[in-house]
């Protein structure tokens, strides 16, 4: 899977309609602006999991992503 740095711009892809953060996030495109790391590596056994993504949205806002969630955006442009 992809992993992403500060500056990328990306997609969350929550394709689970039963996720409780797809209505409110999925196809939403923004900007990596921090990388956080903490330890939920460690109950998982996937090194991935140890950084976790906060994306500023282009709509406004801010969210924290795991890898699994983020995609390159669908468009290069800032209003994909």
């Amino acid at each position: 899977m992809q992993c992403f740095s500060e500056g990328d711009r990306v997609r969350v892809d929550i394709p689970d309609e039963t996720d409780l953060d797809h209505q409110e996030y999925h196809g939403e495109h923004g900007q990596v602006v921090a990388v956080l790391s903490d330890d939920v590596d460690s109950l998982t056994g996937d090194k991935r999991d140890a950084q976790l993504y906060r994306v500023a949205f282009d709509s406004g806002g801010t969210a924290d992503f795991r890898w699994r969630d983020l995609r390159p955006p669908l468009d290069d442009s800032p209003n994909a």
